[in-house]
């Protein structure tokens, strides 16, 4: 029987010796410490290499414990405890959930949990900008709302103003704020706070998109940003900025269209680039990286042009309910809102929030792999776009199918094509993790593709697979491999059963699934039809039948 003892410390694993009685002040400290990170478990009576000890013989677990964690923590935790025994060893396992906001001890202790260099978890004490810093991430502050101390409106650039409306206007921004007065735009997009005397000063949101140079490196220390090409190893380019963002924006994008090199697309009259990047995509990703760091985080944004992908990342890790499986259909939660809001009246980013389809739409109809996240962790988000050769061909039957419905494609469709490119074949169930919704609207994302002739469906409503249509494979030159995935024709499996028993005296269900690429049920079908002609003869039941020739 498996121990229910993690083999080692981690983020979220605590192992406390009670050989001395450890202490309840230390007991309450340590589930504080977990509270304030991710939560987990903490093992009482377990040395820190993983070694059970057991409970010290004046230890006392009882109901009442929880009573005294819940009273000697502020705001009171609800933990959950029990007494196991491992190895005939007695030792207690408390669950401690993930705080929303921040857990103090009774003393005014408060303590959060990270990783050493070695990687060994500790306990450290919470300052103040972390605090303010894991208050943001539960979308309980909005940091980018607040007057930065010791700054004016001497702060502001009028050049930068100036950058501002003239970005509304080329990005199509909410043109109302062009008819604003400075003083009312800084309103309306919450650049300055009034003050009880009716002074304005900055915000955050305000520094960062029309601050002074001087002001943001004094004032936001934490604010930078880095542009690299990366070729075989060598540095091509390695710069370190600390532009405003609407600033950052036009250096960034200026200095990578050199390395953006495009192809051209004949479709009909038109011509449709390909190039190495989509820039919307790319825009749509360095301003969420931007808008969505953690300004209280030492660190800066990376933007790194790498030989098979670009690489963007960002300190602070995803905002609290957002994750990597529901990236695609979670509501909007920035952890910076009055920047973010801003940035969208603006014009920068996606208007309804759901700039992670830009990012994806930049890929996929291009034939693309899509964007990996998979580097993310607690402190940094870690977007790769792959840099691969586009797929022509298949984005011409993309811009085809587009002009055919007047419409451009749903990012469902288009992450449906992806998957069958990569998987070959799918059901309706398997599609559902990879568009991060449930199996009917997988379906039905399937049989809308398949009415349009871009996949074909397979099988009946109970086992039915999909793969990409003949004319995606032909458009690819792929002919053989789409025989390959969608099988062959009854007969053509009839005489592949036939001959296979003829060549090795028997056959199980199991080989003429794989034989003919066949579900369970197809495969059962194949064989029942072979055995009412008479042309197979089955021996045993169940899991144990095989079928053999009758004899002659």
């Amino acid at each position: 029987m498996n121990s229910p003892l993690p083999p080692r410390e981690t983020l979220t694993v605590e192992f406390k010796s009670d050989r001395n009685k450890l202490s309840d002040r230390e007991l309450i400290e340590a589930i504080t410490c977990l509270a304030n990170t991710d939560g987990g478990e903490l093992w009482l009576g377990v040395e820190d290499n993983g070694t059970p000890t057991g409970l010290h013989s004046e230890r006392r677990l009882t109901g009442g414990f929880v009573g005294l964690v819940a009273a000697r923590t502020s705001p009171s935790l609800d933990i959950q405890l029990e007494t196991l025994t491992i190895g005939g060893i007695e030792v207690a396992r408390i669950q401690v959930p993930q705080a929303k906001g921040e857990v103090a001890t009774s003393q005014g202790v408060y303590l959060r949990r990270r990783l050493r260099h070695d990687g060994a978890p500790e306990c450290v004490p919470m300052m103040p900008h972390d605090r303010t810093s894991r208050a943001s991430t539960f979308g309980l502050a909005d940091v980018s709302a607040q007057a930065v101390a010791g700054s004016n409106l001497q702060d502001f650039d009028p050049l930068e103003r100036d950058r501002l409306r003239q970005s509304i206007q080329s990005y199509g921004g909410d043109r109302i704020l062009l008819e604003l007065d400075d003083e009312a735009l800084d309103g309306a997009l919450g650049l300055t706070a009034r003050q009880p005397d009716g002074s304005r000063i900055p915000t955050l949101t305000g520094l960062l998109l029309v601050g002074r140079e001087p002001a943001l490196r004094d004032l936001v220390p934490t604010h930078e940003f880095a542009f690299q090409v990366l070729a075989q190893e060598a540095v091509r380019f390695n710069e370190f900025r600390r532009f405003p963002l609407l600033k950052a924006l036009d250096w960034l994008e200026t200095n990578f269209r050199p390395y953006n090199p495009e192809q051209e697309l004949q479709v009909g009259l038109f011509r449709v680039p390909a190039p190495k990047v989509d820039m919307s995509a790319f825009r749509e990703a360095i301003a969420n990286a931007l808008i969505h760091r953690d300004y209280h985080q030492l660190g800066a944004v990376h933007v790194r042009l790498e030989n098979e992908a670009l690489v963007i990342s960002n300190p602070g890790g995803l905002v609290d309910g957002v994750t990597l499986a529901n990236l695609l259909t979670t509501e909007p939660r920035p952890r910076n809102p009055r920047l973010a809001d801003a940035m969208k009246r603006i014009g920068i980013v996606e208007r309804s929030g759901r700039g992670v389809d830009t990012i994806y739409r930049g890929l996929l109809r291009y034939g693309r792999p899509a964007p990996n996240y998979n580097l993310t962790n607690d402190s940094s988000v870690v977007l790769s776009l792959s840099t691969a050769e586009a797929d022509l061909e298949f984005l011409k039957l993309i811009v085809d199918e587009e002009n055919r419905q007047v419409r451009i494609l749903p990012i469902d469709s288009l992450i449906t094509l992806a998957a069958l490119r990569t998987a070959k074949r799918l059901s309706s169930d398997e599609l559902a993790t990879y568009i991060q919704r449930d199996p009917q609207q997988a379906r039905k994302t399937l049989e809308m593709l398949n009415e349009a002739g871009l996949v074909e469906a397979h099988g009946k409503t109970s086992s039915r697979t999909y793969t990409l249509s003949p004319i995606i494979y032909q458009a690819a030159g792929h002919q053989a491999e789409y025989t390959r995935q969608v099988g062959f024709s009854p007969l053509q499996n009839e005489q592949f059963v036939l001959n296979y028993t003829t060549q090795h005296g028997q056959i199980k269900r199991a080989e003429v699934m794989g034989l003919c690429r066949l579900t369970k049920d197809q495969a059962s079908q194949l064989l029942k039809k072979l055995k009412d002609g008479g042309h197979l003869i089955q021996h045993g039941t169940r899991r144990a039948a095989f079928y053999t020739l009758p004899d002659v």
